[in-house]
């Protein structure tokens, strides 16, 4: 068993979990969530914080904004951190499967993902659960870092927001749970983004394609309002701001087709 003082690599991977999924201004020993996992692992809540804000001395997403957080930290920190950027879905599934067996569950339970059209036990129903397991944690992932906000509407009803991959899932399995590779959308403008009726340029000012813009020449109020933020700028989150190069290969695909008319 690991001493107080040295956190053993189990407790600094579900830590990994928990700085994964709550904004960095929260990093602080008044946040519930920290106070549940320092109970949860056996740790002061204060220890758990600075663990947090240990992570965050490694996060490029800060570091890009000039924010450094702690100087110091520990050798697991970097070795998690590492682990994550070469083999991110093992580590995120480990991470949640960690966390669910000190909090006595099912990795399906803690993820809260469907499991009513599962095939029986087997490899074909782990690869599956490990799937959608990774999946929700992209999620939430994403959607905390925008805070629960849609990043064009600024909408906050969580059942009506997506985590939409800026490139998608099946085409680049190198950032499949790269939360730079994410926008917190509402689930109309997340349409819009997936069938290139929006993009989004390096600048984050928000484009709509004139299929779109010739929608609403039919009076169509819902096709109006969808527009009705173009040339406006995303809401960015404090960090994990999407990546500007995964921004631009998206904007390319569909930018040839903007002038095509309904």
């Amino acid at each position: 068993m690991a001493t107080r003082d040295n956190w053993s690599r189990e407790e600094d991977i579900i830590a990994f979990n928990l700085y994964s999924q709550i904004p960095f201004g929260t990093i602080h020993e008044r946040n519930p969530k920290i106070q549940e996992l320092a109970k949860l692992i056996g740790r002061s809540v204060g220890a758990v914080s600075r663990k947090l804000a240990n992570f965050s001395r490694l996060d490029p997403s800060l570091q890009q904004r000039g924010i450094k957080g702690l100087t110091h930290g520990a050798k697991g920190e970097e070795e998690v951190w590492n682990e994550f950027t070469k083999r991110a879905e093992a580590l995120a599934f480990e991470s949640e499967r960690l966390l669910a067996t000190r909090e006595g569950k099912s990795v399906e339970e803690l993820a809260q993902i469907e499991t009513d059209d599962l095939p029986p036990p087997g490899k074909e129903r782990d690869a599956i659960v490990r799937v959608r397991v990774n999946q929700s944690f992209f999620r939430r992932r994403v959607l905390s870092a925008y805070g629960f906000r849609c990043c064009v509407t600024g909408l906050s009803v969580r059942s009506l927001l997506v985590a939409s991959h800026i490139v998608p899932w099946a085409v680049d399995p190198a950032n499949r749970l790269n939360p730079r590779n994410g926008l917190c959308l509402n689930a109309l403008h997340d349409r819009a983004f997936d069938y290139g009726l929006m993009w989004i340029e390096k600048d984050f000012t928000i484009k709509m394609s004139a299929k779109l813009r010739g929608a609403n020449r039919g009076s169509s109020e819902v096709a109006t309002w969808l527009s009705s933020f173009e040339d406006k700028r995303l809401v960015l989150p404090g960090n994990f701001q999407p990546d500007p190069n995964l921004l631009l290969k998206h904007a390319k695909k569909w930018r040839k087709l903007a002038k095509t008319s309904v």
